[in-house]
């Protein structure tokens, strides 16, 4: 465990090292890389702005000799909203990211491909050039039912209900210090954060580390988290995030991990190639396959399509 936080942590140090000058020009959030617009020089308390994209993927097949599903058709959906507000000393970042894909063919029928919901605010206050005392909710759950596919008796796949919309969900209270060496690099730190695990559903709950018969976890622990984003080139942008948490009540050098990247390229005007790793590991989250330990999660996803950015819009 120990090697793979080194891993993470050296590569976010290495990544930063690397930033030329063009980068500097960028602004992003204080714990989730809120993009400003490096052209506005009006001092405005609020900026405000977004993207969306989606891609789809469609394939037919009819008399193929080298076989393949006769109908395959996957959307993924992704929608990314800000809310900056800056004055004196005073600071409040907001971001709502929001993601949902299914993929659908002839012989597996529906299933999905992400689900995610991300709300994060956040409220500082400057004591320094680069040092600010700050207060950091964030909300990070699902909107559908999850499942796990295993093989039956008769080889065919059989559905295993993992998890439901908002369970589980994962409510974090978090005062603590941000260090901006530079405007694309943060770091948050806190000695005492508060977070709450909350599965509705009872039976589910278990498999999150919830007591039988209970529905919320409650834990108190270290939180740390570091961001980096950096301009490839004209076209395009590379953005990490990583969160690590410690829960002192239980197993404390266990240390849960939330780590997402983003590589973005602009094609076109509205079209763009993106490619998706989010990695999270939780000792306390049953591993899908029975029998399994606990083990990482992955999810990697690829694709180009339409793309939208709000900074566009004129009235």
């Amino acid at each position: 465990m120990k090697k793979i936080i080194f891993t993470l942590f050296s590569f976010t140090i290495l990544a930063a090292s690397a930033q030329d000058a063009s980068v500097k020009d960028l602004k992003n959030e204080a714990s989730k890389t809120i993009a400003k617009d490096p052209k506005d020089t009006v001092n405005l308390k609020w900026k405000k702005g977004g993207n969306f994209g989606i891609n789809l993927n469609q394939g037919t097949l009819s008399n193929w000799s080298a076989g393949g599903d006769k109908f395959s058709l996957s959307i993924n959906s992704l929608l990314s909203l800000f809310a900056f507000y800056k004055e004196g000393k005073k600071s409040w970042d907001n971001s709502l990211d929001l993601a949902y894909g299914i993929v659908k063919t002839t012989s597996l029928g529906s299933r999905k491909d992400s689900d995610r919901i991300d709300l994060l605010s956040k409220y500082g206050y400057a004591i320094s050039k680069k040092w600010n005392l700050a207060l950091m909710g964030n909300l990070r759950t699902q909107f559908a039912n999850g499942y796990t596919y295993l093989k039956n008796s008769a080889g065919a796949d059989s559905a295993v209900l993992t998890s439901k919309g908002f369970a589980p969900a994962y409510i974090l209270l978090s005062p603590g210090l941000d260090y901006k060496p530079n405007d694309n690099l943060s770091f948050f730190i806190s000695p005492a954060t508060a977070r709450w695990v909350l599965v509705s559903d009872k039976t589910l709950a278990p498999a999150y580390g919830i007591k039988p018969g209970k529905t919320v976890k409650n834990e108190l622990g270290a939180f740390a988290s570091a961001n980096f984003q950096k301009a490839l080139s004209s076209s395009t942008s590379f953005k990490t995030k990583l969160d690590l948490f410690s829960n002192y009540k239980s197993n404390p050098q266990n240390i849960d991990i939330y780590w997402t990247n983003m590589l973005t390229a602009k094609l076109t005007k509205y079209i763009n190639f993106n490619l998706n790793v989010d990695i999270i590991y939780d000792d306390d989250v049953a591993n899908v396959k029975p029998g399994k330990g606990p083990a990482p999660q992955i999810l990697q996803l690829m694709g180009i399509g339409f793309a939208y950015n709000f900074a566009n819009y004129k009235k």
